[in-house]
């Protein structure tokens, strides 16, 4: 058997016995038109009226767009939506575009550009969330005694738009819809509760589950009370083409969805295995280390504890940010990490991911990471094992790995243990 597994830009060809498993997504076929799609997703909405009619007397708009870590076809949605608010009367000057940066870094520039377009860039006004702007945030609630604060540029809006890409999500149980707000347009403040150690502690085979996810359940709760008017979510397959379009209620267009999703990206699995070798999902989302911790929990999920993980990750841009690298660097081992950061007062930004690398540094006997754009000294320190022939390795491991599954799309699909 031969797997392509993604790593940054390129594709890995690896040789694997026929009795291997192979998780990978079963095939979502493009749609045929994608422009009648994402129209009729706006005109024959999934339980409210049309875009246009509920647009219809609003003064002004908020759209909310994923940032440049998620692969969404804006240039293709972006346009027939905006088209849609100003037949219905908005004016493009009273049209906001409100990148969900979450914690990461803003867009801007030729990166920008590229995800919207010039067209779009030049016309319309975008903005960057930025969760530590105090003056662009608000308290709209407090849950469990944390502040749950929200970007005031939706907040004020009279017409209120979220927009994403609907995939399996190792907390939330499925991106999309209520996630564009917590975490997307959220404070730091909230962040430090909803990424806390401890509830990020509670969350066990989360992917792909909305029933019982604390994580769920908090963002719906937060998203009911700020208010949603719309979504438009999509479903890219394998190849990154539009496959699903799903317009209107922020929950049932969302579950539409989830449910396409789960026909195609999850696989189920008899029993655990002892090898499961994987990739971070190729560029853009392993531009960093810090985003590998979504395919290691879906490793981890489906690995007999003291099994091997071998992952592919090209992290051009190093670990991630200095505060992830800090971390990182810090605590040799899971023990060191919970030691530390299980204590509230200890919070840092992005130790969520990093808890979750030490979940599964902490299951499996051995992390090997093939990473062309890591160090082996940084790998070195948290007890990863870097290695630069990807196929020799595999190759010496199968002389002690038995039952072995590769999942070549990483984060993208979802092994689910039927009898648990």
């Amino acid at each position: 058997m031969k797997a392509n597994l993604l790593c940054g830009k390129d594709v890995i060809a690896l040789d694997l016995p026929d009795e291997a498993l192979l998780i990978e997504n079963r095939p979502a076929p493009a749609l045929a038109d994608p422009e009648a799609a994402v129209l009729a997703a706006l005109t024959q909405p999934i339980n409210t009226p049309p875009l246009e009619e509920i647009a219809r007397g609003r003064d002004n708009a908020c759209i909310v767009i994923s940032d440049i870590t998620r692969p969404v076809p804006n240039r293709l949605i972006l346009p027939p939506l905006l088209q849609t608010l100003e037949a219905s009367g908005i004016a493009r000057e009273k049209i906001t575009i409100l990148i969900a940066t979450g914690m990461h870094r803003p867009n801007l520039g030729e990166e920008l550009e590229s995800m919207v377009g010039p067209e779009i860039m030049t016309n319309y006004r975008i903005v960057n969330h930025y969760c530590q702007k105090g003056e662009e945030l608000r308290e709209v609630a407090r849950i469990q005694g944390a502040a749950i604060e929200i970007n005031s540029h939706y907040l004020d809006a009279d017409l209120k738009i979220l927009t994403g890409l609907i995939e399996p999500h190792f907390y939330a149980g499925f991106s999309g819809s209520r996630k564009s707000i917590l975490p997307g347009i959220s404070s730091f403040e909230t962040m430090k509760f909803m990424h806390s150690f401890q509830v990020i502690d509670q969350l066990h085979e989360a992917n792909c589950r909305l029933e019982n996810n604390i994580f769920h359940d908090y963002a719906m709760e937060v998203t009911e009370l700020v208010g949603v008017d719309f979504i438009l979510n999509v479903v890219i397959n394998q190849e990154r083409e539009l496959a699903g379009v799903f317009g209107g209620h922020y929950e049932a267009a969302h579950r539409a969805g989830c449910e396409m999703v789960v026909s195609h990206a999850v696989a189920e699995l008899e029993e655990k295995v002892d090898l499961v070798i994987t990739s971070a999902g190729g560029a853009p989302l392993d531009a960093t280390f810090y985003q590998v911790s979504k395919c290691l929990i879906s490793a981890r999920d489906i690995l007999v504890e003291d099994g091997t993980i071998v992952v592919t990750c090209g992290c051009e841009e190093g670990l991630g940010s200095e505060e992830f690298c800090t971390i990182m660097r810090s605590n040799p081992t899971p023990e060191d990490f919970n030691r530390h950061h299980s204590d509230p007062d200890n919070f840092v930004i992005d130790q969520w991911c990093a808890q979750n690398i030490y979940q599964a540094l902490g299951h499996a006997g051995r992390i090997y990471i093939y990473s062309p754009g890591l160090s082996k000294e940084d790998v070195d320190r948290f007890q990863g094992i870097k290695i630069d022939d990807l196929q020799a390795t595999v190759d010496q491991l199968l002389k002690s790995h038995n039952r072995v599954a590769v999942i070549p799309d990483g984060p993208y699909v979802v092994g689910k243990i039927t009898q648990s």
